[in-house]
């Protein structure tokens, strides 16, 4: 299925058809089945979905949301902060377009089961393994962002 993108403001080298089909190859790449829906927004909303369904009071840089128990083809959501994922670019190195791919891949992972708060570095090994396969820069695991950028980084919803 394809995924359905929301951008709520243009993401600096990278357009919805690109990031369309790299939603849609990663989540082939990762075992995710069902659709996805990314939304790529600021701060504010990040700040309210992070207060709302995890009760902390910051905004994070990306957060997945996880189908409710009858999914019906549905994988899930990745909500993601362009405001964070500029910080983040600029202070790495590399172009926005490539962060935001670089925090929707953690949000995938997130959606097919993977946890890297508790599981005994999978996560962080099948990141990077499909980071190298997008030829994507260091990934949130590798940067020790969990309380970085925003205070989080790809946490499951339930």
């Amino acid at each position: 299925m394809e995924p359905t993108i929301i951008l709520k403001r243009p993401v600096r080298g990278l357009t919805q058809r690109a990031l369309t089909e790299f939603v849609a190859q990663a989540c082939g790449a990762a075992g995710l089945k069902g659709s996805v829906t990314v939304m790529v927004t600021n701060s504010r909303e990040m700040l309210a979905l992070n207060s709302r369904f995890r009760g902390k009071k910051h905004a994070t840089d990306v957060l997945s949301f996880p189908p409710p128990a009858v999914d019906n083809g549905f994988a899930g959501d990745i909500a993601v902060s362009l405001d964070i994922a500029s910080r983040n670019a600029r202070s790495l190195g590399h172009s926005l377009g490539l962060e935001v791919q670089v925090l929707v891949l953690h949000g995938i992972l997130h959606l097919a089961g993977y946890d890297h708060e508790g599981d005994e570095g999978e996560m962080a090994e099948r990141e990077r393994r499909l980071r190298q396969r997008f030829k994507l820069p260091t990934g949130l695991i590798e940067r020790g962002e969990t309380h970085r950028g925003g205070g989080g980084s790809g946490h499951r919803l339930i």
